[in-house]
């Protein structure tokens, strides 16, 4: 179901939607380009968030690395 909501946009953005709309309106089109920038902002929250947790196991490296020799040195004396 579609609202009918009224937005002031720039007129350059204006000049975009009419110059890339074809033949679908220009209603139509900018909400594709609104879907696309909603998406792009989920993936920009996905990649920050990955970084967050990722950045976290890199600190822990130098502890796994140390507990990986003990073990290798365990290993070798049996």
């Amino acid at each position: 179901m579609r609202l009918a909501k009224s937005f002031t946009i720039e007129p350059d953005i204006n000049e975009y939607v009419d110059a890339t709309k074809g033949e679908a309106s220009a209603s139509e089109r900018v909400n594709q380009l609104l879907r696309r920038a909603m998406l792009q902002e989920q993936y920009d929250r996905l990649e920050a968030e990955a970084a967050v947790f990722f950045a976290d196991t890199k600190a822990g490296r130098a502890e796994a690395q140390s507990f990986q020799k003990a073990s290798l040195r365990t290993f070798g004396r049996d």
